[in-house]
């Protein structure tokens, strides 16, 4: 009887949870409460390449678009684009620490971006496509200043400036479906 019971309640939950699908922001909310999680904003150029590239990294638990370090809470597109927000089109990029280390994450971002290049990425120009590196964790800075010098170093450019304290995320419109990815950046990053 008690088997019974038992059975029948794992089956009501898991009907239960079929077909409920949650939005990257519930998704993000519940792994922050589960630990072990830690969190990257990455900016670098259109943030539906960078976060399609980032899904498919073992270990990123969570992603998410939108527009970090805006001087303006909760931005639209239109007013990012003005270039007057400072405002980067950003993914928020949640990952277990122990399935994927922040080195790999950066590495491979650097492989699908140009950091070198001001204000753009390919064909998308302006301000809010930037490239950058917000952090939480302030213990993370250090590492992320050493894999920026070393790129700018083995360009030969004196940079710096790439890497900030997180200070506000506001999120971005969701993919639709007709948005191309930048799937040169993506493919070649692949490889």
């Amino acid at each position: 009887m008690r088997k019974g019971i038992i059975i029948g309640l794992v089956l009501l939950s898991v009907i239960g949870c079929m077909g409920q699908t949650k939005s990257g922001k519930e998704k993000i909310q519940e792994l922050k409460t589960m630990g072990n999680q830690k969190e990257i904003y990455l900016a670098g150029g259109c943030f539906w390449g960078t976060e399609h590239f980032m899904k498919q990294i073992r270990g990123v638990t969570a992603t998410q678009v939108g527009y970090a370090n805006s001087t303006v809470a909760n931005p639209t597109y239109r007013q990012v684009c003005s270039g007057r927000t400072d405002a980067a089109e950003t993914v928020k990029v949640v990952y277990n620490p122990a399935e994927v280390g922040l080195p790999l994450l950066l590495d491979l971002y650097f492989k699908t971006i140009d950091p070198t290049s001001l204000n753009r990425q390919g064909n998308d120009q302006g301000t809010q496509y930037r490239t950058g590196i917000y952090y939480t964790d302030p213990s993370d800075r250090a590492l992320i200043s050493d894999k920026v010098v070393d790129i700018f170093d083995a360009a030969g450019i004196k940079k710096t400036g790439y890497f900030h304290p997180f200070r506000r995320f506001s999120a971005g419109t969701e993919r639709d479906g007709t948005q191309k990815y930048c799937p040169g950046s993506i493919a070649q990053a692949a490889e």
